[in-house]
């Protein structure tokens, strides 16, 4: 079973608005089996939609559309759908109150005809209702072709896939089981990864597919198989991973967690085990704090972060001895270490984790080289820092440095 996803809107296309719709269907569409054969983003004009929705038919079993529902003379998607199936718009009565209800309560201007328009759907349209926005979501079918209209309003369109388009898709059509576990390794290029594993990747089943994902400091390792027979598959990836795993011992991190990041694993063992933690950022200026409040639960272990930016902040806000920052300089060892046992006593956690360093374009306080950072992890029994040079690229350096902090967290706490 293949799908299609289609996202409509100029702001896609000029680089205004990053398109993430397209990433959240395709993971939702993958989990129940459904293969995503293309993802095509193209301009809020007729003929247009009309090629693209003509290309799609012809290439997959469901397409999915989003963007483009809007109550404003740009926003055409919806009469374009209509002239596609050679249908017409009519006004459906429960989503007009759904809109009516949403202005109630959210909205103190007047409730305008091109508001009540968004309540027209193609006559032959299932309507998916939005209860989170005024456009609703339409489900048409035409030669045992699935099409889905949706919101381009990230947090309506995700509300209406997970509860009305993922479970409709799961009645109506029998998929295989489609399974990725991703190990992720640390320390080796992808080139000398290859190599090594070599013979155990000419050796894989031709249904299991392997993927080398590089990113800054790390490797992720996909395998990906598909079958309906679920328990089968799970057991061949698992006997396939079990010999991989001697010949990456020392550079084997972990498997992925399925959100796709280490903030998540971090945050699931966290919760699991009871344990907290604090943060204290320089150069990463907030942004480990960041992705751990990104995820939902993350005040069940996370007491709390400062972004210490300055040295006179450090030296105000965590207590940092001033005779240590001038002793040994803001980016040292000494420092980061400091951070990390002031934040970590501060909040009361089990554990802390520090960044302070140069990203540069200059030195700012410190005499240490641009890409440098020092990274400290803090627990009631133990305190420790590395010390790495990331370039002198300033967004390499600070995405950089978060990869690392993780990787050293995820350490710690995997070692109890």
């Amino acid at each position: 079973m293949q799908a299609e996803i289609i996202t409509i809107g100029d702001e896609l296309l000029i680089g205004q608005v990053i398109d993430t719709n397209s990433a959240y269907i395709a993971k939702a569409l993958n989990k129940i089996g459904v293969s995503v054969y293309q993802i095509t983003s193209i301009q809020d004009d007729r003929d247009h939609i009309l090629k693209a929705l003509e290309e799609a038919e012809s290439r997959a079993d469901i397409i999915i559309i989003t963007g483009g529902l809007g109550p404003t003379k740009d926003d055409i998607t919806k009469k374009t759908i209509a002239a596609y199936f050679n249908d017409t718009l009519v006004p459906n009565a429960a989503v007009l109150k759904n809109i009516e209800s949403i202005w109630k309560q959210f909205n103190r201007q007047v409730l305008l005809q091109v508001n009540k328009d968004q309540a027209l759907v193609p006559s032959r349209a299932e309507v998916l209702m939005n209860v989170l926005g005024t456009a609703p979501g339409m489900w048409l079918e035409k030669d045992n072709k699935t099409f889905v209209s949706l919101p381009g309003v990230p947090y309506e369109m995700r509300a209406l896939v997970s509860q009305q388009v993922i479970p409709k898709l799961k009645d109506k059509y029998h998929c295989p089981f489609i399974l990725h576990k991703t190990l992720l390794v640390y320390g080796l290029g992808e080139s000398t990864l290859a190599d090594r594993i070599a013979s155990w990747e000419d050796a894989l089943p031709k249904h299991i597919k392997l993927a080398y994902l590089p990113s800054l400091g790390k490797m992720r390792l996909r395998l990906s198989a598909k079958s309906f027979e679920t328990d089968n598959i799970k057991k061949e990836v698992d006997f396939q991973i079990e010999k991989l795993l001697p010949l990456i011992e020392k550079e084997f991190f972990g498997f992925e967690d399925e959100d796709g990041n280490e903030e998540a694993v971090i945050a699931k063992q966290l919760t699991k085990r009871g344990k907290s933690l604090a943060i204290a950022e320089s150069c990463t200026g907030g942004k480990l704090a960041q992705l751990f409040t990104s995820i939902a639960g993350a005040s069940q272990y996370l007491k709390g972060g400062v972004v210490t930016y300055s040295t006179q902040s450090k030296i105000d806000v965590l207590g940092v001895s001033e005779s240590i920052i001038n002793e040994y300089s803001v980016v040292s060892a000494q420092v980061a270490e400091a951070m990390a046992q002031k934040v970590r006593q501060l909040y009361k956690s089990d554990y802390a984790i520090a960044t302070t360093g140069n990203a540069g374009p200059t030195k700012g306080d410190s005499n240490a080289e641009v890409g440098t950072v020092f990274i400290a992890i803090a627990t009631k029994n133990v305190v420790y820092s590395e010390v790495f040079n990331f370039g002198s690229h300033r967004a390499k350096v600070i995405s950089k440095a978060v990869s690392k902090a993780l990787e050293m967290l995820q350490k710690e706490i995997f070692k109890n």
